[in-house]
């Protein structure tokens, strides 16, 4: 049996680990820099979200005052329409987690913020442990001829606040669980 001082270092190392892992697995991204979400100057918010890359689990931080942050679809992003968001945020400290890949829209529910630019667009990217065998899409005609089946490509929904980073997670757990039990044996 390991001495009591060998095991505190390997229950030591092994939380450590965890904490490391479980911080490396996302990233908090404040919208708009240090300048955070504010129309009060020329921030071209899709520029700074050009110059950034997202992905699942990343969370998303929008510090403001007096404003809001509305989750919308991309007609209501591209016409500045604020009547009818998918959310709708007002607490000066907004935090979204991304729990999926593709693409998000969110203005300014201010009159007149969107259309002098208070807006963004992110794209989140395809996380290669997460990428799914692509189907073959139905042909419009196999869909009644009408070529509706439904699906908007540009209302994706918004993004959850309480959904968990599963795949990356996991696959760091496991890793440390691995390290450890090395890490057992090389002290055994």
């Amino acid at each position: 049996m390991a001495s009591p001082s060998v095991t505190l270092v390997m229950l030591s190392t092994f939380l450590i680990i965890t904490l490391v892992a479980v911080s490396v697995s996302s990233f908090q991204f404040q919208v708009g820099g240090d300048r955070g979400w504010t129309n009060e100057t020329a921030e071209d918010y899709n520029k700074w979200a050009e110059q950034n890359r997202f992905h699942v689990g990343d969370i998303l931080y929008f510090k403001y005052l007096n404003d809001s942050v509305l989750v919308v679809n991309y007609t209501d992003y591209k016409d500045c329409i604020v009547s009818n968001p998918m959310s709708k945020f007002e607490d000066g400290n907004t935090v979204l987690r991304i729990d999926r890949y593709g693409f998000f829209y969110f203005i300014s529910g201010q009159p007149g913020h969107c259309n002098s630019g208070q807006k963004l667009v992110i794209r989140v990217m395809v996380q290669s442990a997460e990428v799914e065998t692509p189907t073959v899409a139905p042909s419009p005609k196999e869909n009644g001829g009408s070529g509706d089946d439904g699906w908007d490509s540009f209302n994706w929904g918004p993004p959850s606040l309480n959904s968990t980073i599963k795949l990356s997670v996991a696959s760091y757990f496991l890793t440390i669980l691995g390290g450890v039990l090395v890490i057992f044996y090389v002290f055994m």
